[in-house]
């Protein structure tokens, strides 16, 4: 139950004269913390009751923007992959979509289902590390061990596709860089079929668990007209009753060929924020099976490739016979001009911004991650709650520090 407690604004006069205040004392978390990661929470506490919170970021900041503007634009993929390295799919994705618009390529369908695919496991993968990292932030070694072994399934399936297990960077203009490995369909069913039989071990031991329930629910509560105020986006978003994906609001690659759900609930707490999660574990299985089944033959890179690329470029075969396309993009030259791009990470929406002068870099490169846009969950949502509702809200809102500070 939370208490209702009169705040102030959240200036550093404010905060001054909070500081000054009887009975109120400043506590730092972090900024190197088993819980937080790399990040410092500043939180005023009278008793046990949390008056102000401030998100202090920016201790794992990678600079994305600037380097990206400094290399060739194909070589910008690996760097937009690194703030969400749990979820590095959907990040390459959509800043491929972005200079795809930028040189008017239009990627073939076996592509586009392609990359579906590839980023409804990452979508996966980033869940259930959502989920481990819940479970520790709530005291759960079980859980969080559990999770994070049930990734492996996944991750050994983009590393047999791409080589990597953790930067794929797969997807590339006008395509993705390696046709599925023989055999790779019935590969990916007998994951998925693994976790399906792991969640009702989750439900019983983790989702279920009364203790889980009783921190929880109604902890952490934020209203479907607050969050959309807020800029909140993607599960927490969803958890607090508005159905918002730009996979379904602004289809991008394949995801208009295919059925499925958006999951809300309406209660916009911590204990819906995880069961989110859950459900659209179970949306992203279906979505891989239906893009499979339906997988359309052709080519997986843009019909006129060839004839975009330098004339020294030459194929590079690896040890399967598969081409490798790194070394043939490295002139790419966009037109100037401008381009916008969204997609649904497993965070939430990922939104790119490229401009072109015409050279081989991006002149101009912004990226607004879910991670920084669900900060205000921090100044707004904790205070009134205890002292130990702050790991409970943490981690239910998936929070990621090296994506916030990009």
């Amino acid at each position: 139950m939370t208490q209702e407690i009169k705040t102030v604004p959240f200036t550093y006069e404010a905060l001054s004269q909070l500081e000054m205040k009887e009975g109120i004392l400043e506590l730092q978390i972090g900024p190197a913390h088993a819980g937080s990661g790399h990040m410092r929470i500043l939180a005023w506490v009278e008793g046990d009751t949390v008056v102000k919170v401030d998100p202090d970021v920016g201790f794992v900041h990678r600079g994305v923007e600037k380097l990206s503007e400094d290399r060739l634009y194909i070589k910008a993929i690996p760097m937009v992959e690194r703030p969400s390295l749990v979820d590095t799919v959907n990040a390459n994705l959509g800043y491929v979509i972005a200079l795809e618009r930028l040189l008017g390529l239009e990627p073939p369908p076996r592509a586009q289902y392609i990359r579906v695919i590839t980023a409804e496991i990452s979508r996966i993968m980033s869940h259930l590390y959502g989920i481990a990292i819940y479970g520790i932030f709530m005291g759960s070694s079980t859980v969080f061990m559990w999770a994070v072994a049930d990734r492996e399934p996944f991750i050994d399936l983009l590393q047999e596709l791409t080589g990597a297990r953790i930067t794929y960077s797969h997807i590339i203009p006008g395509g993705v860089r390696w046709d599925l490995p023989k055999g790779f369909a019935d590969k990916v069913e007998v994951a998925l079929r693994y976790l399906e039989n792991r969640m009702k071990d989750y439900e019983k031991v983790w989702i279920n668990n009364p203790v889980v329930v009783a921190r929880s629910a109604g902890v952490g509560k934020l209203g479907a007209e607050d969050a959309i105020r807020l800029g909140v986006v993607g599960p927490n978003l969803r958890a607090s009753g508005v159905k918002y994906d730009v996979r379904k609001n602004d289809p991008y690659a394949a995801y208009a060929d295919f059925d499925f759900e958006v999951p809300t609930f309406k209660e916009g707490d911590s204990y819906s924020r995880l069961l989110i999660r859950v459900e659209e574990i179970k949306q992203s299985m279906s979505i891989i099976r239906q893009a499979l089944k339906r997988l359309p033959e052709g080519k997986v890179i843009y019909e006129d490739y060839y004839k975009r690329m330098s004339p020294l470029m030459k194929e590079i075969y690896d040890k399967t016979g598969r081409v490798k396309f790194t070394l043939m993009l490295t002139s790419l030259s966009p037109p100037k001009g401008e381009a916008i791009s969204r997609v649904e990470g497993g965070r939430g929406e990922m939104f790119y911004y490229l401009v072109s002068d015409g050279g081989k870099n991006p002149y101009r490169f912004r990226l607004v991650t879910p991670s920084f846009r669900n900060l205000p969950y921090f100044t707004h949502v904790m205070p009134g709650h205890k002292l130990a509702d702050i790991p409970v809200i943490y981690g239910s809102i998936d929070y990621f520090p090296p994506e916030a500070d990009r």
